[in-house]
């Protein structure tokens, strides 16, 4: 499915785009006053990660940001860390 967060399930939503007119009355004017409501979509903020699988392996996922800041996947490593000749 696209646009849906593989780790949590979230997906888009909908809700309102909000058009005002006007100048604020703490700025001097007569209040803002509302134009048009017309319906829009919020999407995920969704990204392409390469995530480390428990058995070993690594997998490229579509996860959104919470899930990655939350550390409820964990990146793969992209290269192994450098080590001094023994």
């Amino acid at each position: 499915m696209a646009r849906v967060c593989e780790v949590c399930g979230k997906g888009p939503q909908m809700g309102n785009r909000v058009e005002t007119r006007g100048k604020a009355k703490y700025l001097g004017g007569v209040g803002t006053k509302k134009t048009g409501i017309t319906r829009r979509q919020f999407r995920p903020n969704l990204q392409k990660v390469r995530t480390a699988l428990p058995g070993g392996g690594t997998k490229t996922m579509k996860v959104c940001v919470q899930c990655i800041r939350s550390g409820a996947i964990r990146k793969a490593v992209k290269q192994k860390p450098f080590k001094l000749p023994s």
